[in-house]
């Protein structure tokens, strides 16, 4: 593997350790993980008290394969979505918590998290992501949205300072 695609699955491992640090299912509320590849999507629903897999499906899936075409888009991530959330019923459960492994939630991920909840499965309001992130600016201390500079230009940043060696006018 070339050196940066190395470092890029190292970094997604990395993140996906410190999501599993806050994120456990157990068999009333499984973890709905996702594996994506760039030809393929995955989820399984998992019980990590007993480390079974309760439920899973894929882009590769027999019920899939024929009707999605190319399994690495949204469309293919919104079937495995509503499949995943049909067999999840199926076996009795109407709650989860999501595992975006590592992923940003944005894309096929998030398009998987949105069918599984429009199919019928619990994980929680995706809205949630946004007060998060507002909590997170806040600890920061990131200024509010409504005391930014106003205008079109960038302020300071604007204003550089002269190269040396040229004068300037007064």
């Amino acid at each position: 593997m070339e050196s940066s695609a190395q470092d890029r699955r190292e970094a997604r491992l990395r993140r996906h350790q410190r999501v599993r640090r806050q994120v456990s299912g157990s068999s009333e509320k499984p973890r709905l993980c996702v594996f994506r590849s760039s030809r393929h999507i995955y989820a399984q629903l998992i019980d990590d008290t007993q480390g079974i897999t309760i439920a899973s499906a894929s882009s590769q899936s027999p019920e899939l394969r024929e009707s999605i075409g190319s399994g690495g888009n949204a469309v293919a991530a919104r079937e495995v979505g509503k499949l995943v959330a049909v067999k999840a019923q199926e076996a009795g459960i109407g709650t989860a918590v999501f595992d975006r492994g590592g992923y940003r939630y944005h894309g096929r991920v998030q398009a998987l998290a949105d069918a599984a909840r429009a199919a019928g499965l619990d994980m929680g309001p995706a809205s949630d992501r946004q007060e998060i992130v507002a909590k997170k600016a806040a600890r920061k201390g990131a200024k509010p949205e409504e005391e930014a500079p106003k205008g079109k230009g960038k302020g300071k940043q604007q204003q550089a300072a002269p190269a040396q060696g040229k004068k300037q006018k007064s």
